[in-house]
């Protein structure tokens, strides 16, 4: 429950940053996961463990790259928000190898940004398929 609670956390910053222009989003993007990468290395440092459930920065980055480029409705946060859920639990490959192989904060965070990847494509072609 902790991932679905941190990934709730991703939807108002979504928010703050989809009136701006893609360019400035995609820099906000970069600039969570650069901070993200060593904050939840020192965390799962500190808790002694490789990935803990309490850390949940590394679903905000992932929020927020499933949301790049929609345009910021309810239906649009509800289905990337179901989406992403979906793809970081079942960790489809890549981003199980992810999960598995890359250590530290990074691995802490990649395997989400990966699993907002595989969000922004399904995301995408639903709204697409249900717009024609």
């Amino acid at each position: 429950m902790p991932g679905t609670f941190g990934t709730l956390w991703g939807v108002p910053l979504a928010w703050a940053v989809s009136g701006l222009a893609p360019l400035w989003q995609l820099l906000a993007i970069v600039a969570v996961t650069a901070v993200s990468i060593p904050i939840a290395g020192r965390a799962s440092t500190a808790l002694g463990r490789p990935d803990p459930s309490s850390i949940v920065i590394d679903e905000i980055c992932g929020y927020l790259v499933g949301i790049f480029l929609l345009p910021f409705t309810a239906f649009n946060a509800i289905l990337v928000f179901i989406l992403f859920r979906f793809f970081d639990i079942v960790k489809p490959w890549p981003v199980s190898l992810l999960d598995r192989k890359v250590k530290g904060g990074a691995g802490v965070v990649l395997d989400d940004i990966a699993a907002g990847i595989y969000t922004s494509i399904a995301a995408h072609l639903v709204i697409r398929y249900l717009n024609h």
